[in-house]
C-alpha cells in the first residue's frame, strides 16, 4: 500500500498521462517560482473553511467549485504536493477523501517542490484545464470523530491519542495521556520526503503507535494530523481516528488539559 498512497517522482513521471497533479501552494509561488509541468493550482487557503472555524472542511459547494475549475473529474488519480514536506498537500488529500474521492486514487508526492526542482523539469507556463462538473459523494468510510469520541478514548487502553504538534506546544498543554509525535519526525530533511518505512515504524513503535491500537490524531487546526494520517495509511494502519476539531474545538468545549509539569 505504501507505493500507492505516497508515490515517488519516478512513479509520477511514468504516469504523466494517467494522473492529475495538484499544487497547493499560493498562486504567486505556482506562477512566479514555477511548478511541476502539468500541475493545476488549488491554493491551501482556498479549501479551508472561511466561517471562523479555521481548519475545518470548506463546504461541499466550495470544494466542487474548486475542483471543477481546475478541470478535475470525480475519479481522477490525484497527486498532490506543496513545498513544506507534504503537510499542506496531505490536507488536500484528506479533504478529497472526506468528500468521497476514491481513496485508492489519492496520492501524496514523496518530497515536495524543492525536492522535485533539484533534478527534474519545472515550468512557469500556465496549465490548460478544461472545466468539469465535479460532484462530491459520501465517502466509503470516514475517519472523522467528534469531541465525545475523543473524550472516551482518553480512558481506553486500546487507543492511543496522538498530539502531532511541536514539543513546546505539547508541553504547554495537551489532552491527558496523549503521546507527542511531531509530524516532522516522520520527514527526512535531506530528501524532504518521508523517512524509509522501517524507520517510520520504529519511530511510531517508540511512542506506542502500533497497528493493533486505535490511533486518535489531533493538532490545532487539522493540518498537521493530515500528514500523519496519510503516513499511517501508507503503512497499512486501518484504525485511525481523525479529530478535525482538534485542540481548537477541545478548548472551546472545555475539555481537560494537562501540561508537562
Amino acid at each position: 500500500m505504501y507505493e500507492t498512497v505516497v508515490v515517488s517522482p519516478d512513479w509520477v513521471e511514468s504516469r504523466r498521462d494517467e494522473i492529475r497533479l495538484v499544487d497547493v501552494r499560493d498562486a504567486w509561488e505556482f506562477d512566479g517560482i514555477g511548478h511541476v509541468p502539468g500541475a493545476v493550482n488549488i491554493p491551501f487557503d482556498e479549501f479551508r473553511s472561511a466561517d471562523g472555524d479555521e481548519g475545518m472542511l470548506p463546504g461541499g459547494d466550495v470544494w466542487e467549485s474548486l475542483l471543477s475549475a481546475a478541470g478535475i473529474g470525480p475519479d481522477d488519480h490525484l497527486v498532490a504536493y506543496d513545498d513544506t514536506h507534504g503537510v499542506f498537500a496531505a490536507r488536500f488529500l484528506v479533504t478529497a477523501e472526506l468528500y468521497g474521492h476514491p481513496t485508492e486514487r489519492l496520492h501524496l508526492l514523496d518530497g515536495d517542490y524543492s525536492a522535485w526542482n533539484r533534478d527534474r523539469e519545472t515550468t512557469s507556463a500556465a496549465t490548460d484545464a478544461t472545466e468539469t462538473t465535479y460532484e462530491i459523494r459520501d465517502p466509503e468510510h470516514s475517519p472523522l470523530v467528534e469531541y465525545e469520541f475523543v473524550l472516551d478514548s482518553l480512558d481506553d487502553k486500546a487507543a492511543v491519542v496522538v498530539d502531532t504538534r511541536e514539543v513546546w506546544e505539547f508541553e504547554e498543554g495537551h489532552l491527558p495521556g496523549a503521546v507527542n509525535l511531531d509530524w516532522r519526525e516522520l520527514v527526512d530533511e535531506e530528501t524532504r520526503g518521508l523517512k524509509p518505512a522501517d524507520e517510520l515504524e520504529a519511530i511510531l513503535d517508540d511512542v506506542g503507535i502500533t497497528p493493533d491500537r486505535r490511533v486518535v490524531l489531533y493538532c490545532n487546526t487539522a493540518r498537521r494530523i493530515s500528514h500523519t494520517y496519510v503516513v499511517l495509511r501508507s503503512l497499512d494502519y486501518e484504525n485511525i481516528a481523525f479529530y478535525e476539531g482538534s485542540l481548537t474545538e477541545w478548548e472551546e468545549r472545555g475539555g481537560p488539559i494537562e501540561t508537562a509539569e
